[in-house]
């Protein structure tokens, strides 16, 4: 089960890459429009917004598998290897929290946005949960992300790492 999650999060990371392509696709395609043609475009800037919303909160879940989310270092090296895994579970349980919570509630304002009918205040006026979609869908894998890491870190599969990081 462990190995099937990595697989979707990482298939997620992936699709969340592609996204980003893509917005580099159309805003050069919205440059080239009003620059040389003098013909902007509507659907642009909203969409890679859109776009950009649901990359972030798809790739999330792999960055924290790949322990590549923003890290402080308190104490660099100085930490034995129970202390540093007693902060480990600690952290992903701050994550999984704020995880479920942002899921509870995300799921809710989609909920209403369905049920009111609620449009962006643009010329294309998108359906609102289509964006707020991201929210419940992206902190959904990472909830689910972070259960995995906790497994991982209780039978020793997991990315314990101690990156030797060099300072900003």
């Amino acid at each position: 089960m462990i190995h099937i999650i990595d697989k979707i999060t990482e298939m997620a990371a992936h699709i969340a890459a592609w996204i980003i392509f893509t917005i580099g696709i159309i805003i050069t395609y919205e440059v080239i429009m009003r620059k040389f043609f003098n013909s902007p475009t509507i659907w642009v800037d909203e969409t890679a917004r859109f776009f950009l919303v649901w990359a972030v909160y798809m790739a999330t879940p792999h960055m924290l598998k790949l322990r590549n989310m923003i890290i402080v270092n308190l104490f660099p090296g100085s930490l034995s290897g129970m202390i540093f895994k007693l902060l480990e579970f600690l952290t992903l349980s701050v994550i999984a929290f704020f995880s479920f919570v942002a899921l509870y509630y995300g799921g809710e304002i989609v909920l209403e946005s369905i049920e009111t009918g609620r449009k962006t205040s643009t010329m294309l006026e998108v359906p609102e949960w289509l964006t707020q979609s991201a929210i419940p869908v992206g902190f959904g894998l990472l909830f689910i992300q972070t259960i995995v890491e906790f497994l991982k870190l209780i039978y020793n599969k997991g990315p314990t790492i101690k990156k030797k990081r060099t300072p900003v």
